[in-house]
């Protein structure tokens, strides 16, 4: 709709594709709900993709809080304006292409619970953009939780998502319920869908079912992986090692999917 959505990046200097160079592996990180602000602090974790050429981006679309929270969340990223979540997060990624910071299909994406809905229907709308995507704990059975006030949080989500048992809300949110919009004989990205057993805001059996949706349906089903841990709950591990275990998974999968797995981290 001609808004300007910010975005973020960090790169090791010697693969900047702003310096004519070609374009590098990149890694799109999302969340855009509750009028969040995801800001672009300082990770060392993510070095461990940096350090191997890999550009890691952060897309601030809207239903964050960035630019302001009521033209960014209140006014166009809520209720009947959800959609532009996911439509700002796939047009950050083209434009990133067209300034030739990144190639299509040399990309992976990447968001968690309710960012993973944003994940959910991107890889719906937009399933030839990324190589790969990571789900983290998703809310991606959006219609089957939102219409039982008997599983907790249920009522108080309402006002983020709309009443489904209003028609007007009910159809809008079905139109992106990522469950629901799967799409039969498609080739999607690879999937990585993370969940934990004992997570008391997104349970275990969301991203279960939908991890089994997507191998039935998609043409690449055999791509789909599931990483339930047994463990875990909504936030992950507590212990940090295990939390730098579990993170190194996910990245050594990202790099893998991009052919960056053999790439040497610099010399320090």
């Amino acid at each position: 709709d001609g808004t300007s959505i910010p975005v973020t990046l960090l790169w090791r200097p010697d693969v900047a594709a702003t310096d004519g160079r070609a374009p590098a592996p990149l890694h799109l990180y999302g969340y855009g709900s509750y009028g969040i602000c995801v800001d672009p602090t300082f990770s060392s974790s993510r070095l461990a993709l940096v350090d191997r050429g890999v550009v890691f981006a952060i897309a601030h679309v809207r239903g964050g809080g960035e630019m302001g929270h009521h033209a960014w969340y209140e006014a166009a990223g809520k209720y009947l304006q959800k959609r532009n979540t996911f439509t700002d997060f796939i047009d950050c990624a083209g434009g990133l292409v067209d300034c030739g910071v990144a190639k299509a299909g040399s990309m992976t994406c990447e968001g968690r619970s309710a960012g993973g809905l944003l994940v959910g229907n991107v890889v719906n709308m937009a399933p030839s953009l990324f190589c790969a995507a990571v789900a983290g704990v998703p809310f991606v059975d959006l219609m089957v939780t939102m219409c039982d006030p008997s599983i907790p949080l249920t009522t108080e989500e309402w006002e983020e998502w709309g009443n489904p048992n209003e028609e007007r809300y009910h159809d809008y949110m079905m139109s992106y319920s990522p469950i629901n919009n799967v799409r039969e004989g498609v080739t999607y990205p690879a999937m990585l869908v993370v969940s934990g057993l004992n997570d008391p805001r997104v349970a275990y059996w969301e991203p279960a079912k939908w991890a089994q949706v997507l191998r039935a349906s998609a043409a690449n089903g055999d791509d789909v992986l599931l990483k339930m841990d047994l463990a875990a709950g909504h936030f992950s591990a507590s212990d940090r090692y295990r939390y730098l275990r579990e993170l190194a998974f996910d990245y050594a999968w990202l790099l893998d999917q991009l052919n960056q797995a053999d790439a040497p981290a610099p010399a320090s």
